[in-house]
């Protein structure tokens, strides 16, 4: 009687042991499923919540096609008249390509003077035709969209506050370029007056990011194209993007911190090269003009100078951060 009753415990116990098991597995299953659910934005009974992640999705998946549409066409060839128009220059490229025939002619008669051999009169003709004025239109291009991101955040605050007292888009895109001089004002001015001679607002703003073409005009840009489709609150947008640049520039200057002494570094070794040559010079003339004078100081004087010219092209990119 006591085995048959203990084996019946056993027995009962087991089969409850079993269910409980299983009815904890179950739980533990359905609220790992409403976790990826919840994650996925497909909660269970709760459609508004699929339509409202649907909707965010798709409103990702167009931002992203515009940027990518953006940034495929900034991709091809530009011409020459646009990157003088990036540059701030309001000349003609014909102006540019006598200005780069007259920086070639100095380059070889400089060369001529220093009695450089005939491969080295060459490359410093082709390198003052093709090198020099492409160079310094770069760095006018670079230092402009810097001069346009510093005041950008401020503009589009500006913007956001005008819009929000009831101003229409043209007018606060007007005002703005009113209040702000410089690389900002300018932009903007040309953005609202293309877009009052028959332009929409998105393709002046498209026509905007193509002569400005850093990462923060391009969302500006594609956010305008959106809102026009979609119809969202466009000071919420900018305000947004005002947020992202001004992060965006705090770590920029972070990095320029951190990244200073790498810097100061490559500058000294750099010019220290030059700054030898040049005492040498002044110590002992003699023995330093064979360097000039004889066709082996010549040959070596090339060779370093290009040597050097490559070694400061890699240091600079070792320690320019892109962001």
């Amino acid at each position: 009687m006591n085995i048959t009753f203990i084996i019946i415990f056993l027995v009962v116990f087991v089969c409850f042991a079993g269910f409980s098991l299983l009815a904890l597995r179950q739980l533990e299953k359905s609220k790992n499923n409403k976790a990826l659910s919840i994650i996925r934005g497909q909660s269970v009974g709760d459609t508004r919540v699929k339509n409202d992640k649907d909707a965010g999705n798709k409103r990702r998946d167009e931002i992203a096609r515009k940027l990518k549409q953006q940034n495929q066409t900034d991709s091809k060839k530009v011409s020459l008249d646009i990157r003088l128009k990036r540059a701030g220059l309001n000349i003609r490229p014909l102006h540019f390509w006598l200005a780069s025939v007259l920086s070639m002619v100095l380059c070889v008669g400089i060369a001529l003077l220093a009695k450089f051999p005939p491969i080295a009169i060459i490359l410093l003709g082709v390198t003052g035709l093709l090198g020099i004025p492409r160079y310094v239109l770069r760095w006018k291009t670079n230092r402009r969209q810097k001069k346009f991101l510093k005041d950008f955040a401020d503009a589009l605050e500006a913007m956001v506050r005008l819009l929000k007292a009831g101003m229409p888009v043209t007018e606060a895109i007007k005002m703005a370029g009113q209040e702000f001089e410089g690389p900002m004002g300018e932009e903007m001015l040309l953005m609202y007056e293309s877009q009052r001679v028959g332009m929409s607002l998105p393709e002046a703003a498209a026509m905007g990011a193509r002569r400005m073409p850093i990462p923060e005009m391009q969302m500006f840009a594609t956010g305008m194209a959106i809102q026009q489709q979609t119809g969202a609150s466009l000071s919420e947008v900018l305000m947004n993007l005002a947020s992202v640049i001004r992060a965006r520039f705090k770590l920029k200057r972070k990095i320029q911190a951190l990244s200073s002494e790498a810097k100061a570094s490559a500058m000294i070794i750099g010019a220290l090269p030059f700054l030898v040559g040049f005492g040498m010079f002044f110590l002992n003339p003699e023995y330093a003009m064979l360097l000039l004078t004889h066709p082996t100081g010549k040959f070596w004087m090339t060779a370093s100078a290009v040597w050097m010219g490559i070694g400061i092209f890699v240091m600079k990119a070792m320690i320019n951060f892109k962001i």
